[in-house]
């Protein structure tokens, strides 16, 4: 956990505080695949992951830093947040490839930017949230938080009905994301919070509605009855791995059948033969992400399926897994963004920040006294 915590300090640019996703460029997410990304980047999602992380280790220099960068970074229009800035708070991030570069073990292209930069992701509105509420009811909304806060969701009310790229930012066509949806009610659900807990000026009842709206349809549109489990989006039959974070954003306690049927399919349908995870179906991928090729395991997927493991009261699991999940760290306790189980290696891009996020969350979560073996936690403490 200490070493992880390390990894994300290392990872920070000291004039902003911004924390990059990793510091290298086209790594390749399957070795000699096309899957090649420049991850130099701070990624807001990323930024609400990290702040959990640093804040859980007492960190709190370190954690008000990346605060007030993200602050920095947000401010403005609603609807022209985007998703990555540069770690000094650029926006351009413009996408091209270096064709005279052979790539790391001949993987092509090389990229430099990141055209995410430019894409519609609507859980993004729901991490924020689900970030600043904690920090709110610790030490109050200053002004600034509070602008951001009702502005973002006076903009979502309107947005989060429309499909969107998603947590995984498919360069295929936009979908309905089931996660990307229940982000959308994390935020309102937040929002009510805050108004009712925290004192934030709101129209209550409006958001009450969305709330309402948006929980109804996604147990509607994105539960599959006949095989008791949520599916990657509207209409689908595909599963994906954010769909473990339904019971950790509190969507559904854990207790819920609906909660234990998604993670038995996922384990039975996404798992590799060592128990890791993928992010969706290899069947999927292209259809979904307009990419050829596949990927290895998504290490953080794997560590969400731990915590909702935990949470479901299946302890045993649960460390089985993670050890064996700490297990494939390299000699200086680092981790990539994805693990080829043929290949027995990590891939992608290096060290990867969300990785050492989720071995903070997963290790403080099954330290937890309330982690008990009937499944009495039902999500982080917020």
């Amino acid at each position: 956990m200490l070493r992880s915590l390390i990894t994300l300090k290392a990872l920070t640019y000291g004039p902003t505080g911004g924390v990059v996703a990793a510091p290298t460029t086209s790594l390749p997410e399957q070795l000699g695949g096309v899957r090649n990304w420049d991850y130099r980047y701070c990624w807001l999602r990323d930024a609400a992951f990290t702040l959990a992380a640093l804040r859980q280790g007492g960190y709190e220099q370190e954690a008000l830093a990346w605060q007030q960068w993200l602050l920095r970074a947000v401010a403005g229009e609603p609807d022209a947040i985007q998703i990555v800035y540069g770690p000094g708070g650029e926006r351009r991030l413009d996408e091209w490839e270096a064709d005279w570069l052979p790539g790391y073990e001949g993987a092509t292209p090389v990229r430099i930017g990141n055209a995410a930069a430019r894409q519609f992701q609507l859980d993004v509105y729901g991490e924020l949230a689900d970030l600043e509420h904690p920090l709110a009811r610790e030490a109050g909304f200053d002004p600034g938080h509070k602008e951001v806060t009702r502005s973002a969701l006076e903009y979502l009310e309107s947005a989060w009905s429309q499909p969107d790229q998603g947590i995984w930012e498919v360069r295929g066509p936009r979908r309905h994301f089931t996660h990307s949806k229940v982000m959308a009610w994390v935020a309102f659900d937040r929002g009510v919070r805050a108004i009712e807990e925290l004192g934030l000026d709101g129209p209550l009842e409006r958001w009450r509605r969305a709330r309402e709206e948006i929980h109804a349809q996604i147990c509607r549109e994105a539960f599959d009855r006949q095989r008791n489990t949520f599916t990657q989006s509207y209409g689908s039959p595909e599963l994906d791995a954010s769909l473990l974070k339904i019971p950790l954003v509190s969507f559904l306690p854990a207790s819920d059948p609906r909660v234990a049927g998604t993670v038995d399919a996922i384990q039975s349908e996404l798992s590799l033969e060592n128990g890791l995870i993928l992010r969706y179906s290899p069947q999927a991928q292209e259809a979904v992400d307009g990419l050829p090729g596949g990927e290895g395991a998504f290490l953080a997927c794997s560590f969400w399926l731990v915590d909702s493991l935990a949470l479901l009261g299946r302890l045993a699991e649960a460390r089985a897994l993670f050890e064996r999940l700490l297990s494939l760290r390299n000699d200086l306790g680092l981790l990539s963004e994805q693990y080829d189980a043929r290949a027995g290696r990590l891939t992608g891009n290096f060290p990867q920040a969300i990785s050492h996020v989720a071995v903070v969350n997963s290790a403080y979560l099954l330290s937890r006294t309330g982690a008990t073996a009937n499944g009495g936690a039902e999500s982080r403490p917020r």
